[in-house]
């Protein structure tokens, strides 16, 4: 169904962002993905990726810049004609009490996992209303569901993206765009690449499922919201967390 098509991914040189360019590279789609800093991890997603016969476009962009994130888009459907997929994944984490949380850390995330999605799905939103097809998905977080201690900003940020993706889905379904979440928990990335053993391990007894997740899996998630077994989802968010958040 996506074979063809063009995405742009934010936020993917690495982790759960990587993973999905992947995905969709195998899939047969044109991908267009920003990055911040990892300019060698970018480079070598890029190269990689070209493997599997599609076009990939690697820009160092700040989501959190509207201008220049314009101008990465503009660029994009200059380069590849259109965008029909966006899946909005950047995201950082400043896990710290809200009594010693400063403004700047407020913000940074803030800016970077609410406003950068904001930005990206304002400015390929009218192309899709345009083409009267297509697809947004956002990457969420469980902490965006049940919350957790320490993460005010991020949690915030994530309930935010849920919410924000109700409300376009139910503002774009009519037009054949397809808006969605996908809500990860725990996943083998660089979040958690600084935690002890005994660290990770006290989540695992957490996880009903016994294991912490993979990247793949939420990319798995994301090629099954992007098929046609899926075509009726609209405005959901999936949990993909091994049972962490049942309710």
């Amino acid at each position: 169904m996506i074979n063809g098509n063009v995405a742009v991914v934010t936020g993917a040189s690495r982790g759960i962002g990587r993973a999905i360019v992947r995905m969709l590279a195998k899939e047969g789609c044109h991908v267009a993905f920003n990055y911040l800093k990892s300019k060698e991890e970018a480079k070598a997603l890029e190269a990689e990726t070209r493997k599997f016969g599609v076009k990939c476009e690697a820009s160092c962009v700040d989501i959190r810049d509207f201008d220049a994130v314009k101008h990465w888009i503009d660029a994009t459907k200059k380069t590849f004609g259109q965008v029909d997929i966006l899946v909005n994944n950047a995201g950082i984490l400043m896990d710290k009490a809200l009594m010693l949380m400063s403004p700047e850390e407020w913000a940074e995330v803030v800016n970077t996992n609410l406003t950068g999605m904001y930005n990206a799905t304002r400015l390929c939103i009218v192309g899709l209303l345009k083409q009267k097809r297509g697809h947004v998905i956002n990457i969420s977080s469980v902490a965006g569901i049940t919350g957790l201690a320490r993460q005010a900003n991020y949690a915030a940020t994530k309930g935010g993206m849920i919410a924000f993706t109700k409300a376009l889905a139910k503002e774009v379904a009519s037009y054949g765009i397809r808006v969605n979440a996908v809500a990860p928990g725990y996943i083998e990335t660089d979040m958690l690449s600084n935690l002890k053993d005994e660290q990770k391990n006290d989540i695992t007894r957490k996880i009903p499922l016994g294991r912490i997740g993979t990247p793949e899996d939420i990319a798995r998630c994301v090629k099954f919201l992007l098929s046609e077994e899926a075509q009726y989802i609209v405005g959901q968010v999936i949990q993909v967390d091994g049972g962490l958040a049942i309710r």
